[in-house]
């Protein structure tokens, strides 16, 4: 066969990116007019995929008869050393039409969205076809009927864990606020008061840690549907990476995008987020939404707006929804970071004198509301129930007890780095930018490396002194601490000083 080339291993990490590189007088590449960025289809054996092409450049480090496959091509078309892929051009996804539209502000029906899930789900559109259609669906470029449509077509396109009819209760924020990892707390409550709470959650997208990210500083959070299961019928609760379940499949593809994008759509995180509360089977959801000028929410009005959009979804796929406003207006506990939002959590959950207490407060304030969501409850009596558990230590039992279920317990790990920055001026601390705090803990390596971040050494309404540390960055590396504490240095109004303080 003319069209053949032999498959070797680029050991190029894309992510979840399938990608072929091809020396460009290959005669595939001279013959069949590929050209960077087409779209290849490659079959081996009964597998095939469609990968990126991206032309090296003649006498560079790639043969005329090799093509070099990303870990992630390689790994889907289960290549070996030595196969001979075959070569040709994938045809045109028929989503992309509908990508078009949409990019030109027409309102996509259920099949349109349908199509595009599939099409992402077969990897035969490009980064470039979903960018082109996460920015379409940007703002309020998706109506509600549209965003109905999207959050079906996620669902329905992966597995809908079912409980047997059992109540199950689940919570979500919708982010944008540093430390705020109140939901292992959360989840240790409500099962350790015997109710069902199998919570699935993302990896961070722009911030330094999701909850996801967090868990597995402490326990593996890469289950499948049958382990996820065994979890919950065990001990009634978990806490897993969604991304390793046929739970809404397509919400991780968005994912990888989203994350360089810097940014998530109203409409696209409706759908993300209660299609897969939906896929997990839940019936009982609590939408956690922080408020502040910094936070993702900037204002009560934009939060009412989201709220509709949450409830008139939620009930048109049968889901109880129900909204909580927060104050969004400063970070959460003392660190920003996988490792040391993880150091929080076990603070509170072990009762420590040092456990922050607004981390302690947020976590009850939702562990009740959830409580009194359950069927025969007596509404506000929660929070109580809530403390008591937190209180007496059965929720730190349950929190090991699913650690262990999930595959072991692990304390987090410390960063070898460490820089303080310090204050300029003595004055009142009245405000921390969630957006440039953040910032320099993913400068500073988060969420990758898991020891990474910054840990606050000061709180809005503290009074400082000049010279005094106000945080510390934590890097796994000198180049990352270096680096991270350049942009902190740059930027001194990452943290606010009263005015009469300057």
């Amino acid at each position: 066969m003319t069209n053949t080339l032999s498959l070797i291993p680029s050991g190029i990490d894309t992510y979840r990116q399938a990608v072929v590189y091809m020396n460009e007088d290959c005669h595939i590449c001279r013959a069949e007019g590929f050209s960077a960025q087409a779209r290849i289809r490659i079959d081996l054996s009964d597998r095939w995929i469609i990968a990126t092409l991206n032309v090296v450049a003649r006498g560079g480090w790639l043969a005329v008869d090799e093509a070099a496959l990303s870990t992630s091509g390689w790994e889907a078309l289960g290549a070996q050393l030595g196969a001979r892929g075959h070569f040709s051009h994938a045809d045109v996804p028929f989503s992309a039409s509908s990508i078009r539209a949409k990019a030109y502000g027409r309102r996509l029906d259920q099949n349109s969205f349908s199509a595009i899930i599939q099409d992402t789900l077969d990897n035969r559109l490009s980064d470039l076809h979903l960018a082109a259609f996460i920015t379409s669906c940007a703002g309020d470029r998706l109506s509600e009927s549209e965003t109905v449509a999207l959050t079906r077509a996620m669902q329905t396109a992966g597995e809908t864990l079912d409980w047997g009819g059992a109540v199950v209760l689940d919570k979500h924020c919708v982010g944008g606020l540093p430390g705020n990892r109140t939901t292992p707390i959360v989840v240790a409550i409500i099962a350790a008061a015997g109710q069902l709470i199998p919570k699935t959650s993302s990896r961070a997208i722009t911030s330094p840690a999701g909850t996801a990210d967090t868990m597995e500083v402490m326990a593996p959070v890469a289950l499948d549907a049958d382990a996820l299961r065994k979890v919950v019928e065990l001990e009634g609760g978990c806490i897993v990476w969604g991304g390793g379940l046929n739970l809404s499949p397509a919400d991780d593809h968005f994912i990888r995008i989203e994350r360089p994008l810097d940014f998530d759509s109203t409409g696209q995180m409706v759908a993300s987020v209660l299609s897969k509360k939906a896929a997990v089977g839940a019936t009982h959801v609590l939408i956690d939404m922080p408020v502040g000028p910094t936070a993702k929410v900037r204002s009560t009005e934009a939060a009412a707006a989201l709220g509709v959009r949450l409830k008139l979804v939620g009930a048109a796929i049968g889901l109880n929804v129900t909204l909580h406003q927060s104050d969004g207006s400063s970070p959460v506990g003392r660190g920003i970071g996988p490792s040391l939002e993880a150091r929080d959590v076990l603070a509170v959950l072990r009762r420590a004198q040092e456990a922050p207490l607004d981390l302690r407060g947020r976590a009850l304030d939702l562990a009740g509301k959830l409580l009194d969501l359950a069927p025969g409850a007596r509404a506000g009596r929660g929070r109580r129930e809530a403390e008591a558990l937190l209180d007496s230590g059965a929720a730190e039992a349950k929190f090991l007890a699913i650690c262990t279920a999930q595959g072991g317990f692990r304390e987090p790990d410390a960063a070898a780095h460490r820089i303080e920055i310090t204050a300029g001026v003595s004055g009142q601390l009245i405000a921390i930018d969630n957006r440039l705090i953040a910032r320099i803990a993913k400068l500073a390596g988060a969420p990758r490396q898991k020891s990474a971040g910054v840990r606050l050494l000061a709180r809005t309404g503290d009074q400082v002194i000049k010279g005094q540390p106000l945080y510390e960055i934590h890097a796994e590396t000198p180049g990352e601490l270096a680096y991270s504490a350049g942009y902190a240095e740059s930027h001194s109004n990452v943290l606010t000083l009263s005015e009469a303080a300057k």
